[in-house]
């Protein structure tokens, strides 16, 4: 698959078959994860593997809309470092690039995903910083959850040519 056909084919996938996910492949989502752009470089992020099926089934009572994690055999937190960023601002940004590119990685592998938002709901991220044990400069931004397809669902149209300005005009 090229690039574009990744992005233009990536679903939410929540049904997922019982194959785990080998450990070369979890190696190339987190690598493409930390190859996003990030402000000024900084590359502040952090990145927690989940694979443990006790932390998966307590992420999915934890998150309002994460069941699929029950079945799902493996799920990924990409985090903010705020050691190396203070700003909140930037490391939701830069953490939604690597979530992006762990997604599209996931897709091209053959692997569905789904963006469990995080930040900056607190509800969410206060028990997942305390079941997870985050040190406190950790702040959790986003969990994807992964696993092999069980359903396949149709690209739907989302291209819209009036949600495309150029330059001073604004166009209705």
């Amino acid at each position: 698959m090229n690039v574009i056909e990744v992005i233009l084919t990536r679903r939410s996938i929540r049904k997922y078959s019982n194959k785990e996910i080998p450990t070369k492949i979890i190696a190339n989502l987190l690598e493409a994860g930390m190859y996003a752009p990030s402000a000024r470089n900084l590359q502040a992020w952090q990145f927690v593997v989940i694979n443990n099926r006790g932390l998966l089934n307590e992420l999915a009572e934890i998150h309002p809309y994460g069941k699929m994690l029950k079945q799902a055999p493996l799920a990924i937190l990409v985090c903010g470092d705020k050691m190396k960023d203070e700003s909140e601002g930037y490391l939701s940004l830069n953490c939604a690039a690597a979530t992006q590119n762990i997604m599209l990685a996931a897709h091209s592998l053959g692997l569905g995903s789904v963006w469990l938002g995080v930040y900056p709901k607190e509800n969410r991220i206060e028990p997942i910083s305390t079941l997870l044990k985050l040190p406190e400069y950790i702040l959790p931004m986003a969990l994807i959850s992964l696993g092999y397809p069980d359903e396949i669902l149709p690209k739907p149209e989302r291209f819209s040519r009036e949600k495309i300005h150029y330059n001073d005009q604004w166009y209705k």
